[in-house]
């Protein structure tokens, strides 16, 4: 890692440095708070958790070959050099925000309440078409996992894209300081963690701290559909770039540019098709050229013309393979940073057709003979929504399996009667759910809907098993505490 020497190190997280001075010139492989992830020359953050002390593997981590160890301990005859700090958490983001200030590439910083995650993925895979690009991982998205991954940025990477989620004010601010993005996107502004966030506006406020370190020629990516993310007209001199799905409202204002997604198909389970309209400064530039053909007017691969806000829009006609509304927004959000980032339409488009999801997010799994929508990482009323509507998509009968939603402070059970009753719309067949809050969303859906309530996951699990039969399609969501996880396992293991 270049400019990644324990002497800049120790400078950067104001630790002091023990060792012999040649080791202090050498830098670092790379930076693990897992020993059991340590390879020869890492840096080994040591942390203390809940159960665990890191600095009880220090011995371990210098016999696996760690180059150093950073530690909030004075350690007595070391088996190598060490950094002491007074915090290894605030540490390790001094030394992630120095690593960044080293770096030239692009970062894309992806914030917002819903969809953080399936736009990473959909922004990466169409980066991916012209570049090498590292993106977070999991759930690498907070305090110390965000650090970890602007850590494993390397030379060959050309862009990245992280996630920034946060709970509570002044998060992302600590976020944006280390990440210090070049692109920053904004999916949405829902009702998440309102027991720290109280309501929208308290969301809006505390995910707009991203902006405070967005570079001077930064680039601001919004949901246009979003009434809350509307109100952000300029920043820092700044005019977003914004994205709309199905809304002929866009309006240029003072040049700015922007994407829009129309005829939009529903192909089920199999996704979604969608024609994008590149409204952007230099199109009419663009048809002068030919690029597009035709001038005033665009002729797309459908043969249809365009022409949005007075000036000539391109219509090119995209397959997302992710089903569900919300991903054409995650698309019109990822060809707004593939177009800032230099990627011509045809690059974008087949970025998009590539992306996929991953486990926990509305993951697609053929189980022999059922289909299971893993979607258990997390869940609040938007997300628990989306979620319901690509149920409804499913073919044969349809069983919602659903918990607990955590951190919606006070008005909990008036968000979970929500969304029971907007399942009791959605034709679900099936309901069924366990968690103490959920016997309101259980009570509310009940009304259109056959429903079974729970007292614990063992024993929705166990009637679940015994439900489901062939050509089913079942949806597993709630909030991660709630650890619906191992009942995807089962079914898997059951149907496979």
């Amino acid at each position: 890692m270049k400019q990644m020497s324990l002497q800049n190190i120790a400078r950067a997280c104001g630790g002091t440095y023990y060792g012999a001075r040649v080791f202090a010139e050498q830098e670092i492989s790379g930076v693990v708070i897992d020993s059991r992830q340590v390879q020869k020359g890492d840096l080994y953050v040591a942390m203390r958790g809940e159960r665990v002390d890191g600095h009880t593997f220090i011995p371990d981590v210098f016999a696996k070959g760690a180059a150093a160890v950073l530690s909030e301990q004075i350690l007595e005859n070391p088996d190598g050099p060490y950094i002491r700090v007074d915090s290894c958490p605030q540490a390790l983001k001094d030394i992630a925000e120095f690593y960044r200030s080293t770096l030239t590439i692009s970062i894309v910083g992806i914030a917002g309440s819903v969809g953080k995650t399936s736009t990473k993925e959909m922004v990466s895979a169409v980066l991916g078409q012209k570049y090498r690009v590292l993106k977070t991982e999991g759930n690498f998205n907070n305090e110390i996992g965000l650090p970890l991954t602007l850590l494993r940025i390397r030379p060959e990477h050309e862009a990245a894209v992280v996630e920034m989620g946060i709970s509570d004010f002044g998060e992302m601010h600590r976020l944006a300081k280390m990440a210090r993005p070049d692109v920053c996107v904004m999916t949405n502004i829902g009702k998440c963690h309102l027991e720290n966030l109280i309501d929208r506006d308290g969301v809006l406020r505390a995910k707009s701290e991203i902006f405070d370190y967005l570079k001077p020629e930064g680039v601001i990516v919004l949901n246009g559909n979003d009434n809350k993310l509307s109100t952000i007209d300029e920043v820092k001199g700044i005019r977003p770039i914004r994205y709309f799905v199905e809304d002929q409202s866009a309006v240029r204002m003072n040049d700015s540019y922007f994407v829009t997604a129309d005829h939009i198909e529903n192909r089920g389970l199999n996704g979604m098709d969608a024609v994008l309209h590149f409204c952007t400064a230099d199109s009419e530039d663009d048809l002068e050229k030919g690029e597009h053909g035709g001038s005033g007017s665009v002729q797309d691969d459908c043969g249809k013309g365009y022409r949005v806000c007075g000036k000539a829009c391109a219509g090119w006609p995209i397959h997302e393979p992710i089903p569900g509304i919300h991903n054409i927004y995650n698309a019109c959000a990822a060809a707004c940073v593939g177009y800032v980032l230099g990627m011509n339409f045809t690059q974008i488009c087949a970025g998009i057709a590539a992306a996929r999801t991953i486990t926990g997010r509305t993951n697609l799994i053929q189980a022999g003979d059922i289909t299971i929508i893993d979607d258990c990482y997390n869940a609040n009323p938007v997300s628990m929504k989306a979620s319901l509507d690509v149920l409804g998509l499913a073919d044969g009968r349809k069983i919602a399996v659903l918990g607990d939603m955590g951190e919606l402070g006070e008005k909990e059970r008036d968000l979970h009667r929500e969304v029971g009753a907007y399942a009791a719309k959605k034709g679900i067949d099936i309901l069924l759910c366990t968690g103490e809050l959920s016997k309101d969303l259980k009570e509310a859906a009940s009304v259109c809907c056959e429903t079974e309530y729970f007292e614990t996951r063992g024993e929705l699990l166990q009637r679940l098993l015994s439900l489901v039969k062939k050509g089913d399609a079942v949806l597993v969501k709630a909030s991660h505490f709630m650890q619906f996880s191992e009942i995807v396992d089962e079914l898997k293991k059951k149907f496979s």
